[in-house]
């Protein structure tokens, strides 16, 4: 497996200590299990975030990751 980038925004950035990372994984599962194994306070951020996989949503964990793609983190947000 190649790695993939994954970029952390707002309280999953915060969470993390980490703005960016890089983690070896094949679908959307694998990569939500290995920052919740590196980053303690992170997994229970991750219970409510949105998931984009270069740039599209995506809720299903089994969905593939592209080799050295782009996975983004965002926690729910709002504003006025």
């Amino acid at each position: 497996m190649e790695p993939v980038r994954v970029r952390l925004f707002a309280a999953a950035r915060e969470a993390a200590g980490t703005s960016e990372t890089t983690v070896e994984a094949a679908t959307i599962g694998d990569v939500l299990d290995a920052l919740a194994a590196r980053f303690e306070d992170l997994g229970p951020v991750l219970t409510r975030c949105s998931v984009l996989v270069e740039g599209t949503r995506t809720t299903d964990r089994s969905a593939p990751v592209p080799a050295g793609g782009t996975v983004d983190v965002l926690p729910p947000y709002a504003g006025g």
